[in-house]
């Protein structure tokens, strides 16, 4: 199923998300710094870790929570599937099928070809798409996971009902994503998350009362809000340990902006303004 299929229908946000993952620049800065297989934040054995490893982790946290109703002729939908490292995972582990929806075609490419190169391209299929319309039919999904992609949605309740919408009965959702602190004020953060071309980040309380409210049960959020602090360190400290490497092959501008962009990260997350984990919930039924 490695062939091209491209789904209709944008929405809010989509625009600069795509312009921003279609760059040269952030794919060889996703490749050099995060190892180019999982994009998102880590959990960390310890603070040397390699963002890779810890990227890992999270992926394998992340599956704990949907292997009770996946395995061999389940499907999966990974929404924001990035360079497919989660969907490879998801395969490899319990034999399952993934569908992977993603927008940016670059990554939805290089996405392709790592599953072919590892025997997975009859059990993943990469669409091209939005997370805001899912062109499935309700109740289709054994289980749905994100990995750190609705932080660039402008319509976050549209997403979750998206994802609640394609789930079985009896099918789990589970997710990560970039939050802020409950307490946050918005304008607070604008500096650092205006890189994610969004004016705001969710909070943990608003993911709790949507998903209750599009009737999960057993919703749960796994805090790892202490990982956040050094996950920035470790890209903040790896950027600029590669600095001569990324300026070789991407634009002064953008590494001038990461330089400055990801150390807000930090502070952000030193002064307890963001929070990160694990949301996970089950859809009532069979």
């Amino acid at each position: 199923m490695s062939e091209d299929v491209t789904a209709a229908g944008t929405s809010t946000g989509e625009d600069a998300t795509r312009r921003y993952y279609e760059t040269s620049d952030v794919d060889a800065f996703y490749d050099i710094v995060w190892g180019g297989e999982d994009i998102h934040t880590g959990i960390y054995a310890h603070e040397r870790e390699p963002i890779a490893d810890a990227s890992r982790r999270t992926v394998q946290e992340l599956a704990d929570r949907l292997r009770a109703t996946v395995g061999p002729e389940r499907t999966v939908l990974d929404l924001g599937s990035g360079y497919g490292g989660t969907a490879r995972y998801l395969a490899d582990r319990f034999g399952c099928r993934v569908v992977a929806l993603n927008l940016s075609t670059a990554q939805n490419e290089r996405h392709r070809a790592a599953n072919a190169k590892r025997g997975l391209g009859d059990l993943i299929e990469v669409v091209t798409g939005s997370f805001h319309d899912v062109p499935y039919a309700d109740g289709h999904f054994d289980a749905v996971c994100s990995l750190e992609a609705f932080c660039h949605s402008g319509d976050r309740n549209r997403v979750l009902s998206e994802a609640v919408r394609v789930l079985k009965p009896g099918g789990a959702l589970a997710f990560t994503d970039l939050m802020a602190d409950d307490a946050t004020p918005p304008e607070v953060l604008h500096a650092a998350v205006s890189r994610l071309g969004v004016d705001a980040l969710a909070t943990p309380a608003f993911y709790r009362e949507r998903l209750t409210g599009l009737g999960l049960d057993a919703v749960d959020f796994a805090d790892h809000s202490d990982q956040v602090v050094r996950h920035y360190v470790r890209l903040t400290d790896e950027t600029r340990a590669k600095e001569a490497e990324l300026r070789a092959v991407i634009s002064p501008g953008y590494v001038d902006g990461l330089l400055g962009n990801l150390p807000l990260w930090v502070d952000a997350a030193r002064a307890g303004r963001l929070r990160w984990g694990i949301f996970s919930g089950r859809r009532p039924g069979a």
